[in-house]
């Protein structure tokens, strides 16, 4: 076919704008369009090579994977929770989980314990019936994850067809493997070498390449990524023998043609499952696959099940964590970012390093007291901790290497983004923009409604956000349901099709059910666990709007502390406003599936309180996140204040049951074990607490904190003063 001056004019149009995102996204992390139309591009791009192969060049986008784009992931709901699970930081930690499930069950006490590497990866669900290959689905919240079939089908270690050993008896219709997609620190180099010898940009590490690689909407992709797979449990199970012990399982997992981790030891006692976590967090990097501790399951299967879970881990298992991997860098320079309540939060700018499994180049530094305490000073090196998934830390400096006549910090003394004053209370270690029309707070109010774990509208990121604040189209998150095709087409750099996508997501979005809004509007100590519990209860807006704040309290993991909060930002005015904005914009406001039938008392006085700001603000005092880029603790989540902290809680707390505050620390990014020991961070007394603890305490020289601080201690990290 000959080729015509117009494709040949089009082609190489395409391709520039091809390299063109693709510089932005992957080398300055500022794209302009979703990915969508990143795809569209690249789609006509293939079509016209298809036509006229004779102009394929070596360099095209088209040559780097081949295959077409396959749709958007689908949600799947797993057959069985795929639930997360607690962590032990140390042996104090490791006894004092086998002295809980040794309290629920004496048995406990003399059971064998299988370990097992924890792979650093992705958690996977894999689906065979009738012994074929039918599904693949990520984990998603636990109880819903994302389709990746086709993608996981490219795995070469994954069988398409069960080798049903036939001395098991018939096989089952049903058997859900469960195990952990990764990358392999060999397949993740010959990546990054492919990868510069392209011109492309390097992946940070493993896991992220795994996850990324995974995710591709082009199969192709994910085929041309050298991944692979280790199973570790039975999820479903339907049909097919009874199994007495998980190592029965596994050994029958591997004779299905599974791969099953060689490492996995079963051991009997604490000291000897102890012995091994310790042999391999001294030996982690002598694997050519990444690991970041070691998981410990009860082997009995009948025990596991007398042993239960609590609502988001099992109790029978737990992760042993390898202590955080800390590296030095230079802290380039302090600065200041404002919340969406006005928080004021200073941050560390560094020089960017590789810690704790990726590439860190902000890390938080809290407050103002906690700069003056860790005497960190721009220009300084400094010890930088990444534990996990949580926001880096910066520990402190290192003084011998502090350049001569470096000044301290100091905070500044107006906002950063409006140039009102900053303003810190008396007693309070938070400093706050208190100009409720600052641009940073109403950009962040609408980031987070528009954030993924929110309303998830897709293509209203920052960026973005900040233009359509900047043009005046948005003041609060409601404005979003106002946007005009007319009045985005006008803006720089919003195409058409952007405009028409992003159009179709704030349509798309007004389906969310009630507990998503709650999520969205921001509302001081609810998070979505608390959200989902008062949409079930209170079904319509309405009825929440009506309910007094007793009725509210009396909803299972609400509370009186969560409650007066609810209470005094839905008596808000202005919050009332933008409520009033959404349903007049036409969300459902509504939770599918909620109580039909009104709690007692909930007609009549109305949710009591006076609020102090628009949508978003919460109660005056709320605590924002730290870094830009962090949100305020995440889609929907509190800020990971507690990250890498080790919270006891002993006695009885006022406004919180037990569970209830040691979810908030586990919300929060911290631990809250049963046992206080060097690792303590505080230990929190309520009345009648344990005396054995609190004696603990006092010997290692934890801090106490009194439970009517236990606010302050999660909004702050910090041990209260006074």
């Amino acid at each position: 076919m000959t080729w015509r001056p117009d494709a040949a004019q089009r082609a190489e149009e395409l391709r520039a704008q091809i390299a063109y995102n693709d510089r932005l996204y992957h080398e300055l992390d500022t794209p302009e369009i979703p990915d969508a139309d990143y795809d569209a591009l690249v789609r006509e791009l293939r079509e016209i090579e298809e036509r006229h192969p004779e102009l394929v060049t070596a360099d095209s986008p088209t040559q780097r994977v081949g295959g077409a784009p396959s749709v958007l992931f689908a949600p799947v709901r797993h057959l069985v929770p795929m639930m997360s699970l607690d962590n032990a930081m140390d042996l104090d930690e490791l006894q004092a989980w086998a002295g809980r499930i040794g309290r629920i069950d004496p048995q406990a006490l003399e059971a064998d314990f299988v370990c097992e590497l924890k792979i650093d990866g992705l958690a996977m669900s894999l689906t065979y019936e009738a012994g074929r290959f039918t599904r693949a689905a990520t984990r998603g919240d636990g109880v819903t994850g994302e389709d990746v079939t086709a993608n996981v089908a490219t795995i070469g270690v994954v069988p398409h067809r069960l080798s049903w050993p036939e001395d098991r008896g018939p096989a089952p219709s049903v058997l859900e493997a469960r195990g952990e997609v990764y990358m392999s620190v060999s397949a993740f180099e010959e990546l990054n070498r492919r990868q510069l010898e392209a011109g492309q940009k390097t992946f940070a590490n493993p896991r992220n390449s795994a996850a990324g690689s995974l995710r591709q909407k082009d199969a192709a992709v994910t085929a041309s990524r050298e991944l692979a797979f280790w199973t570790y449990q039975v999820g479903a199970l339907e049909g097919g023998p009874e199994l007495a012990r998980h190592s029965e399982a596994l050994e029958l997992l591997r004779r299905c043609g599974f791969p099953v981790n060689p490492e996995i030891t079963v051991l009997h006692g604490i000291d000897e499952v102890f012995a091994f976590c310790s042999d391999w967090q001294r030996r982690r990097h002598d694997l050519d696959y990444e690991i970041d501790g070691v998981v410990v399951k009860v082997d009995d299967l009948a025990l596991q099940r007398r042993l239960g879970a609590t609502s988001h881990a099992p109790r029978w298992a737990v992760a042993f964590k390898f202590p955080p991997e800390e590296r030095t860098t230079k802290l380039e320079d302090i600065m200041v970012s404002i919340g969406r309540t006005g928080r004021a939060t200073p941050f560390a700018v560094l020089e960017p390093v590789f810690v704790g499994g990726s590439t860190v180049g902000l890390a938080t530094l809290h407050n103002e007291d906690q700069v003056r305490l860790k005497n960190v000073r721009p220009g300084d090196t400094v010890v930088v901790r990444k534990a996990g998934d949580v926001i880096p830390e910066v520990v402190g400096p290192v003084l011998s290497e502090r350049p001569k006549r470096a000044p301290p910090w100091k905070f500044p003394s107006v906002c950063p983004s409006c140039g009102e004053p900053l303003v810190r209370l008396p007693g309070e270690s938070d400093t706050f923009c208190t100009n409720l029309n600052c641009p940073a707070q109403r950009v962040q109010r609408i980031v987070h409604f528009a954030s993924r774990g929110a309303m998830d509208v897709e293509g209203l990121g920052e960026k973005r956000v900040v233009q359509l604040v900047e043009a005046g189209l948005l003041s609060d998150p409601a404005d979003v349901y106002s946007l005009q095709r007319h009045e985005l087409q006008a803006l720089e750099r919003m195409a058409e099709i952007s405009a028409d996508n992003l159009l179709r997501a704030v349509e798309g979005s007004k389906q969310r059910p009630l507990s998503r809004v709650l999520v969205a509007l921001g509302i001081r100590h609810l998070g979505p666990t608390g959200t989902r519990a008062l949409a079930r209860a209170f079904p319509s807006i309405d009825e929440l709007l009506e309910a007094p704040v007793e009725a509210l309290a009396a909803v299972e993991g609400i509370g009186p502390v969560i409650a007066d909060s609810v209470a005094e930002f839905l008596a808000s005015p202005a919050n009332r406003e933008v409520i009033e904005k959404l349903r007049r914009a036409g969300l459902t406001l509504r939770e599918p599936g909620g109580s039909a039938r009104r709690r007692a008392g909930a007609r009549g006085t109305g949710a009591r309180g006076a609020g102090a700001g628009g949508a978003g603000a919460g109660a005056a005092g709320a605590r924002d996140a730290a870094p830009p880029g962090a949100g305020d603790g995440g889609a929907g989540e509190p800020a990971q204040t507690l990250a890498g902290k080790s919270v006891v809680v002993t006695g009885t707390l006022d406004g919180y049951t037990r569970e209830e505050a040691e979810e908030a620390i586990l919300a929060r990014g911290g631990r809250s074990p049963g046992s206080v020991s060097a690792k303590t961070f505080a230990l929190v007394l309520g009345t009648e607490p344990g005396a054995a603890k609190v004696r603990k305490a006092e010997e290692l020289g934890i801090p106490v904190v009194d439970g009517t601080r236990l606010d302050d201690l999660l909004e702050t990290g910090e041990v209260p003063r006074g």
